[in-house]
């Protein structure tokens, strides 16, 4: 089995750079620019998220932070970045940044064996910091472009490119392959819907910003998510907040 899931990631791999080296969209266009050919759909697929959202993840989210302590919230955030190391560690060999590769290799082995299982951030204390890595990145340093951008449904903002790129990594990650093999499927859910519940968490303050500041949330959405990729494709640190848009609330 083991052998058959590096022979298809090895496959998906090649089939997804050769299919978007074609894809248009510089990284260096403006963000007014992005190339979005199906944004009656994407809007329409975000109206639903946003149902969702506020139906359902976003109370939850809320209550998470309510009745958690921060120093609780940061060690699961902490740990579930930890398990993403061999995530982040394949990409930047990828993409030959052997400094980068390094380091997360330092921080894993030192997060893993002083602390807790990286539960404490020992190697951000000790000077070095996260570097977030996916394929969707490997794919842009190696020239794929954008494609059109995507709202998926439930998982957000995306494009042709980091799409292919959250597939691969999903079907690459060690610790799913693990689980999967030993037939505890169940554990890669359960981490799935952590990962969810912290990043939704994270993002309360933000969201909200969004949604009561913008006067075309969606665009806002839109120009928020092409700005934050391009400042991780170029090793920036991301911006983590939306465009300069005027407060329309009082409007």
């Amino acid at each position: 089995m083991m052998k058959s899931s590096v022979k298809h990631f090895g496959l998906l791999v090649l089939s997804s750079a050769f299919l978007l080296s074609g894809c248009a969209s510089s990284q260096n266009q403006d963000v007014s620019e992005v190339y979005d050919p199906l944004e009656n759909i994407n809007r329409t697929t975000l109206d639903i998220n946003e149902a969702v959202d506020e139906a359902l993840i976003e109370p939850i989210a809320r209550t998470y932070v309510e009745r958690t302590p921060s120093g609780l919230r940061t060690g699961l955030s902490n740990f579930l970045r930890n398990l993403n190391s061999p995530i982040v560690i394949g990409n930047q060999l990828l993409q030959g940044d052997l400094e980068g590769a390094g380091n997360a290799t330092a921080r894993v082995f030192i997060n893993t064996l002083a602390g807790f299982g990286g539960i404490v951030d020992v190697a951000d204390l000790g000077g070095i910091p996260h570097e977030e890595e996916d394929f969707g990145q490997t794919l842009a340093v190696w020239g794929v472009g954008d494609g059109a951008y995507l709202v998926l449904p439930l998982l957000g903002p995306s494009n042709v490119r980091d799409t292919a790129g959250r597939i691969v990594d999903s079907y690459a990650d060690p610790l799913r392959i693990y689980l999967n093999n030993i037939d505890e499927d169940h554990l890669s859910y359960t981490r799935t819907g952590l990962e969810i519940l912290s990043t939704r968490a994270e993002l309360l303050d933000i969201i909200d910003d969004l949604r009561r500041n913008s006067f075309d949330y969606y665009a806002a959405l839109r120009s928020a998510y092409v700005q934050n990729r391009r400042a991780l494709i170029n090793d920036q640190f991301p911006l983590m907040s939306g465009p300069d848009i005027p407060d329309y609330e009082d409007f």
